[in-house]
């Protein structure tokens, strides 16, 4: 049989008759001791369980003080000691288990019955064999050392030997660099004595109300001192730190310092430090500054990314270096580096501004083809932008297509920008069609979309088209207006169809009460073109009557026509007369026409009258 306990096994002693009648109250009590001897084992290496996730609890805490720093004056943070158990402080204990029979003399005399399968628990008391001394269980410091990983203990003696901040040497250069400084800030610095470290650095640089001048200015004198290299938590902290005050002069000395960084270690620099100056620039609106950091991203070894583009094209932008910006752009789409939709929709939107929409159109096409969800204000600025040019509308027009469900219902502004440019490009047959898709999958079309055709039909002598939309917009339950009436009495004044024209006027007379000037004019120019001046006279009289008080242009074209036409320079006179008396002025160059039209009359007459002497 093999003793758990130790390592020697102990063969069971021949037990004599005489001892295998002890009671079973003694036996018991061997046994008890035992038993307190395994408990207490369990004990101590609970204890020690605990010791140790108490060390790493500490050992956490002190790695999270090291890297936030010291913010009181001479203080650093330091791991304590571990105390382990004294020499032989286990064996009083364990002893005091293995005697307990001793202290209780009466158990072994107490009646009972035998056990014999505790018999050899009772060979063990009274044989010659010894129990191994407990002495040798007491842990000392060595010996807890020894259960330390190599990992812990490395990391234990690194943190015990903690950079320690000079808590009254970094109140004085907080104090410098927060004040204005008299002579060289270099000067005092030198003077200070400074023990520089990463620590110290950051923790200087991160204090707020420093000026930004004088934290440039420090961290270039550090990168003088000799032992000490610029990390790039340091330059992190600094371009965070002047970024979010944004000041032209720190600006540009900010950019002076990461610049020369940049160039002595290469590769030193990351993209976000140089996103930061871009942004910076770009609100601060120096353009070229943003671009001359753009450009530096190669010589850094850094790959420019989304937020690269995007505050480089708005600062370009934002100073109208439009070229500049499209160049960026071109880059941007090459290397498939679109920024959200968000963001595509304000380059789109800045290009238009700068009236490159055809180059904003590119853009909107590659961020379709990535699935990008733009804003519905850019792209209705987009179609706007691509109708202000003929060889764009086209492309206005395939942008329709991308309308659907609610958001069609919504978009009357950009459908009605595309039949408009297709109308003043002549492809009113084309915007018809548009109309009536509109009118079967929306947005119903107003008045001002079908007026816009009925017009393009009008100026190309198209009439019965133009009529034949005009009924269409009565179909839907809309009333065509005095415009719709004036462009079709144009069509046909335009073509001396002046019967027609007067036909289309009295409808219009009884569908509205009120006529605008513009529907005169259109009627008397026309019969002016066909020398009807009678006629003409009459529709201006007719526009007081119908309460319409006639304009300049009316009685200017009735005069020039009336002297150019049939030299009746006494009715222009007349005209002329009721121009002053209605408060209008007419210009020097028809009155000087009336004028000469008279001398030229008066000369004719008096040279008949000399032939007609002679």
């Amino acid at each position: 049989m093999r003793n758990s306990g130790y390592n020697d096994p102990i063969k069971k002693p021949k037990i004599k008759s005489e001892t295998k009648k002890k009671t079973s109250a003694g036996y018991r009590v061997r046994v008890l001791q035992f038993a307190h001897f395994q408990s207490f084992f369990k004990y101590v290496q609970q204890k020690e369980e605990e010791m140790w996730r108490s060390m790493s609890a500490r050992s956490r805490l002190l790695m999270v003080a090291r890297e936030f720093g010291v913010t009181q004056m001479n203080q650093v943070l330091r791991r304590k000691r571990l105390h382990s158990f004294p020499k032989a402080s286990l064996s009083p204990i364990l002893h005091r288990f293995f005697s307990h029979s001793s202290a209780n003399p009466s158990d072994d005399s107490s009646p009972g019955f035998t056990d014999p399968q505790l018999d050899f628990i009772a060979g063990i008391e009274t044989s010659n064999t010894q129990v191994p001394s407990l002495e040798g269980l007491a842990v000392d410091e060595s010996g807890m050392d020894s259960f330390v990983t190599g990992d812990s203990k490395i990391d234990m003696e690194e943190e015990t030997q903690a950079y320690e901040i000079d808590g009254n040497k970094l109140e004085n250069v907080l104090s410098l660099l927060q004040s204005r400084v008299d002579g060289s800030l270099e000067s005092n610095l030198n003077a200070m004595d400074l023990d520089l470290h990463e620590d110290f650095v950051v923790k200087v640089v991160e204090t707020p109300y420093i000026l930004g001048e004088n934290l440039i200015r420090f961290l270039k004198w550090v990168m003088e001192k000799p032992g000490f290299d610029v990390t790039a938590t340091v330059v992190d902290s600094l371009v965070k730190i002047i970024c979010s005050d944004a000041r032209m002069k720190n600006a540009y000395g900010l950019w002076d310092l990461v610049k020369k960084i940049g160039e002595k270690r290469e590769g030193f620099l990351n993209v976000g430090v140089l996103n930061e100056l871009i942004a910076l620039f770009s609100k601060l609106g120096k353009g070229k500054a943003a671009m001359e950091v753009f450009d530096k991203f190669a010589d850094f070894g850094c790959v420019p990314n989304e937020d690269s583009f995007y505050f480089t094209v708005e600062a370009l932008c934002r100073r109208s270096f439009y070229d500049w910006g499209w160049s960026v752009c071109e880059k941007m789409l090459s290397e498939e580096s679109l920024p959200d939709g968000e963001r595509v929709g304000k380059i789109i939107s800045w290009f238009c501004k700068g009236g490159k929409a055809k180059e904003a159109h590119t853009v909107y096409f590659s961020a379709k083809g990535k699935n990008k969800v733009l804003p519905r204000s850019s792209v209705n600025i987009l179609i706007g932008s691509l109708c202000k040019k003929d060889e764009t509308v086209k492309l206005a027009l395939e942008m329709l297509d991308g309308f659907s469900g609610d958001e069609r219902n919504y978009a009357i502004k950009p459908f009605s920008a595309v039949v408009r440019g297709l109308c003043r490009t002549k492809n009113v047959d084309e915007a018809k069609n548009v109309i009536l898709k509109m009118i079967e999958q929306g947005p119903p079309p107003g008045n001002a979309v079908f007026n816009s055709v009925v017009n393009g039909y009008s100026k190309a002598g198209d009439m019965e088209k133009a009529k034949e939309v005009m009924k269409l917009m009565e179909t839907r339950g809309l009333k065509p207006d005095v415009y719709t009436y004036t462009v079709i009495m144009s069509g046909y004044a335009n073509g001396g169809q002046m019967d027609q024209a007067c036909e289309i006027l009295s409808e219009a007379k009884k569908k509205h009460t009120k006529l605008s000037p513009a529907t005169y004019h259109t009627l008397i120019r026309g019969y002016c073109k066909i020398e009807e001046f009678d006629k003409a006279l009459n529709l201006l009289a007719e526009m007081k009557d119908f309460g319409v008080q006639p304009n300049v242009d009316e009685y200017n074209k009735l005069i020039q026509s009336l002297c150019l036409k049939v030299l009746d320079w006494q009715t222009a006179e007349k005209l002329f007369d009721e121009m002053k008396e209605n408060g209008l002025y007419l210009n020097g160059i028809t009155r000087s026409l009336i004028m000469a039209v008279k001398e030229l009359e008066s000369e004719g007459t008096d040279i008949m009258e000399e032939t007609t002497k002679a």
